[in-house]
């Protein structure tokens, strides 16, 4: 989900809901402690430099129980952030604490806002001289070979 679309949607909501992957929601009385501009500029297993932007909405669980952010105040916050930061229409990244600190995707489904699982990938699949059909389906499990492996020729 872009910037805009959040924005769009929030002018159309009464209340703000997030929902996990698993399908539960995240506490009611959630803040959204940062709203900001990330920049990734990286290079990839086969040399490739990269740079990649997105807006990033911090979601935390506090023991505060009398308040509840309206969809008015965080538009509110966002129209700041575009302003103070330069923020551009953007996709964004949500995160909220699990047993770790997790990086979701964003949806909607008409009533709640969706935090979709991400996966990691490899960008120089095209270089790491795996076979097509093994590029199908990656599992993240130690005991299989990783795309980019020491025997690989992008690594």
């Amino acid at each position: 989900m872009r910037l805009s679309e959040i924005k769009d949607k929030l002018t159309q909501l009464e209340q703000i809901a997030f929902q996990l992957p698993n399908g539960e929601l995240v506490p009611s009385h959630f803040h959204v402690t940062e709203v900001g501009k990330v920049t990734k500029h990286f290079i990839d297993c086969g040399g490739t430099v990269r740079n990649e932007e997105v807006v990033n909405f911090q979601l935390w669980n506090a023991d505060d129980y009398d308040h509840r952010l309206h969809p008015e105040k965080l538009l509110h916050i966002i129209e700041l952030s575009e302003k103070t930061l330069g923020i551009g229409d953007l996709d964004i990244e949500v995160e909220y604490q699990g047993d770790t600190i997790g990086k979701f995707g964003l949806d909607f489904d008409g009533t709640n806002f969706l935090l979709t699982s991400k996966q990691t990938d490899c960008l120089a699949k095209d270089q790491c001289g795996i076979p097509s059909e093994k590029l199908e389906f990656v599992p993240v499990n130690k005991n299989e070979e990783p795309c980019c492996s020491p025997d690989g020729n992008c690594c």
